[in-house]
């Protein structure tokens, strides 16, 4: 992760949109942070995304493996080995190019969402190209593709980055059934707005708990999230129909502000400027 402001944040909150943003974002950020806890026990950001002395040179040395595979490619087209190492160069070199908030929590910036949306692509060329995507793979991307879609910049962005999230980590969690999996694939399943299918595989999260106290974390965590789905659902929709409603009446389009995702980017209090 760099620090200060060597690199530039995903989005503006000091607007009067702020308030909304930092809310529902946070929330979502609580969420997944619990749902992290549940299972491994508190995350060292540090420890994931490298100590602050060396992330730049990380983040280049994967950018310069990225692109010598695409060389590779360009030779090779929809070579699915490569493919592989592609998606998974790019999802590290974003990793390594977040911030470093003023409280120590780790910050998405535009460098690591342009790096993030790289190893989408390459991840939907590789699923062309594999008949058995990689587990490993597949729960990476579920990761990476939810926090695209915490920070994107439309409510249709944001929908279809869940929506790749939950395909994602349903592959993974078929090959691998396990708590952790079963329990995330149901969270993003279900800000999908496929709230059926979340809570039969919350269900089958809640079976592999080892205890009671587990298994009732499990469902509680659930609970809690399908009112924050449902009102992402629900904003999203009236949003989609306002701009229907604005493109009947003159031919304009609604204000592009009324289209914002609200989940926001505030991963802990840090304000976020482009």
């Amino acid at each position: 992760m760099a620090s200060g402001n060597e690199h530039r944040m995903v989005f503006d909150i000091r607007g009067k949109r702020r308030h909304v943003v930092k809310a529902v974002y946070a929330i979502l950020a609580i969420l997944m942070a619990a749902s992290l806890f549940l299972v491994v026990g508190p995350v060292n950001i540090g420890s994931l995304l490298g100590n602050s002395g060396s992330e730049n040179n990380l983040a280049a040395e994967y950018e310069k493996r990225a692109e010598r595979i695409e060389t590779e490619l360009q030779k090779q087209p929809g070579d699915e080995e490569l493919l592989a190492k592609l998606t998974s160069a790019r999802t590290n070199a974003g990793q390594q190019l977040y911030s470093v908030g003023p409280n120590g929590e780790a910050l998405p910036t535009i460098e690591s969402r342009n790096q993030y949306q790289k190893a989408s692509s390459a991840w939907s060329e590789y699923l062309k190209a594999t008949k058995e995507p990689s587990a490993n793979l597949a729960q990476q991307m579920g990761s990476v593709l939810f926090s695209l879609a915490q920070i994107s910049r439309t409510y249709p962005e944001a929908q279809s980055n869940i929506s790749a999230a939950a395909e994602a980590e349903k592959m993974y969690a078929e090959q691998r059934p396990t708590l952790n999996s079963l329990s995330t694939q149901a969270l993003y399943t279900l800000f999908a707005g496929n709230t059926k299918e979340a809570e039969k595989v919350n269900s089958a999260a809640e079976a592999k708990a080892s205890s009671k106290f587990q298994r009732e974390q499990v469902g509680n965590q659930f609970d809690s999230a399908k009112k924050n789905a449902a009102e992402f659902q629900k904003q999203r929709q009236e949003a989609e129909k306002a701009e229907t409603e604005a493109a009947k009446g003159n031919g304009a389009t609604a204000n592009p502000e009324s289209l914002e995702n609200p989940l926001g980017p505030t991963l802990g209090g840090g304000g976020l400027a482009e």
